[in-house]
């Protein structure tokens, strides 16, 4: 038996999925799913982190918000606030609590109480106050939060009773509700909290996940998988399913594999080389979705020379996007001409990036410059993400174009979570990376990723700071005029345009694959994957 035989004869005799399979072979009943997922998360608090691969392990599986985002409908919908409402001047928004919700149980807690208000004002204030006992303990920092300087956009945060909280805002915020609704504002549980500061184990509320979600967490081992169980007491619809397990299984070819020998029934990020052999299995089934998300390089503009527009600009010309989509995307992404995909309600065409490939350019660009015998890092992701199939492969394509403009790059990667914390040292040159955006705001493009704020929570990956930039985002998110939002955004796009602090060469189609013994698996266009929603079929008819 092989390494890999044996790894995948240990998880299916997990205690997790006894009784999955009925003693005739042949018959799946509607109980447990195994999702190949392709990383390990870095943490269980969606609130440290903005990694896709954490998101997916954490937010919508075991965590609720306030409010959510309706994708379908393109709205906030109710989630732990059944109703609320926001004041004249746009700077109160009251919350009405649902009652009667439940925390998850563990083999190290017990809730004595549903979720109310200070459980609220718990995960809030612990984002807000350097003071409160549980901010350092996230080494990390709130890197979504500090990247659209929650601190100086909230006031405070207070109750009125344990079933209502009020928020009140230093300046108006059109973005307010959808930063929300995204997955890092998840809820916690205080008394978890309590119990854990009074053992002198808080580090333990981020590892040991306690939320209000669909699942709750049973066991994670590194590198191997990740178990959860339905969480009896969901406030909302009950999942269809009894279990779940994600499969960490980090090579797209394994994972395929695995869904073709049913170890998995769903998988993530199939590579676009894949798909043609995928529809040739009539067993597997592929969904599909524009997304809204993008794939960039950016470059670190406080590093000389790229603190030098003309460098940015050379280097960028130097890159042939169109065989980056050939190669690496194929039929699954599109030719980015700003941060915004096309079906953001904010893009412009008059703003695309005026960025035709054009070496020759680029070079006389770095002879302006004063730019001779340049080399230069590229860091590539080692995993891949839904906004880009393979960051080392575009990596390669892109060193090959820097190399006919007379540039050495060297590709740099490390292994995912050396890799995130290496970067977060800021000591590169450039890195190819990218953003799902978590809601259909495209402040969401912008703030988290430029403003000045997430230079400082590492976010803002060009660490480009430009104050007037800045303003420009802070007259977009007062505004509640939708034609004046859309021109500012506009505005936006035409100044990332001419500065240049990266390069937006893709957005690509969010997929997923399962197998035909799943006959519903919901793909969002933005956000962490969700399996509350997965419905299996009766039979798995191999």
């Amino acid at each position: 038996m092989n390494a890999l035989t044996t790894r995948l004869f240990r998880l299916a005799m997990l205690p997790l999925l006894g009784g999955w399979l009925v003693a005739c072979g042949h018959q799946q009943l509607p109980q447990g799913v195994v999702y190949c997922s392709e990383g390990n998360p870095e943490s269980f608090n969606p609130q440290t982190v903005t990694s896709g691969t954490t998101i997916d392990a954490t937010s919508q599986q075991l965590y609720s918000r306030l409010v959510d985002y309706d994708a379908d409908e393109g709205k906030i919908v109710p989630a732990l606030a059944s109703s609320w409402e926001i004041s004249d001047d746009g700077l109160e928004y009251r919350f009405f609590l649902r009652h009667g919700v439940t925390f998850h149980h563990s083999d190290i807690f017990t809730p004595s109480r549903p979720f109310n208000a200070d459980d609220v004002l718990f995960s809030f204030q612990r984002v807000l106050d350097e003071d409160h006992p549980y901010y350092w303990v996230a080494r990390s920092g709130y890197p979504f939060f500090q990247s659209i300087d929650f601190t100086n956009q909230v006031a405070s945060v207070t109750k009125n009773g344990d079933y209502e909280v009020v928020f009140k805002l230093l300046r108006r915020d059109a973005s307010f509700l959808s930063n929300l609704a995204t997955d890092f504002a998840v809820v916690l549980s205080a008394e978890y909290a309590d119990q854990l500061l009074r053992a002198k184990t808080p580090e333990l509320l981020d590892q040991k996940a306690i939320g209000t979600g669909p699942f709750r967490l049973v066991e994670y081992v590194k590198n191997e998988y990740i178990r959860y169980r339905r969480h009896e007491g969901f406030w909302g619809e009950a999942p269809k399913i009894d279990m779940l397990v994600f499969d960490i299984t980090s090579k797209s070819s394994v994972r395929l594999s695995k869904l073709i020998t049913g170890d998995c029934s769903v998988s993530a990020l199939p590579k676009a080389g894949e798909l043609k052999f995928i529809e040739n299995h009539p067993e597997l089934l592929l969904e599909s979705k524009p997304g809204l998300n993008v794939a960039f390089w950016a470059f670190n503009t406080q590093k000389p020379p790229f603190n030098d527009v003309r460098v940015r600009r050379a280097l960028s010309l130097a890159v042939d996007k169109r065989n980056i989509l050939r190669a690496v995307y194929q039929d699954t992404g599109v030719e980015a001409q700003s941060l915004l995909p096309p079906s953001s309600w904010a893009y412009a065409r008059d703003y695309e990036l005026d960025l035709d490939y054009s070496p020759s350019k680029a070079m006389n660009l770095l002879a302006e410059a004063g730019i001779v015998n340049l080399s230069i890092d590229i860091w590539a992701m080692p995993v891949a993400r839904a906004y880009n199939p393979n960051a080392l492969k575009t990596a390669e394509l892109i060193q090959a174009d820097l190399a006919n403009i007379g540039v050495k790059a060297n590709i740099i990667s490390y292994d995912w979570s050396v890799f995130t914390q290496k970067l977060n040292q800021t000591d590169y040159d450039s890195v190819l990376i990218g953003w799902n955006a978590d809601n259909s705001d495209p402040d969401n493009f912008f703030t988290p990723l430029l403003s000045c704020a997430s230079v400082g929570s590492g976010n803002n990956r060009s660490r480009w700071c430009d104050p007037a930039f800045d303003e420009l985002l802070n007259r977009a998110r007062a505004s509640t005029d939708r034609l004046e939002r859309t021109a500012l955004y506009q505005e936006a796009q035409a100044e990332v345009s001419k500065q240049l602090p990266l390069l937006a060469f893709a957005h690509a189609k969010r997929t997923l694959v399962h197998r035909h013994n799943i006959s519903y698996m919901p793909v969002s266009p933005f956000g962490g994957i969700a399996f509350a929603d997965i419905k299996p079929a009766l039979e798995d008819n191999d």
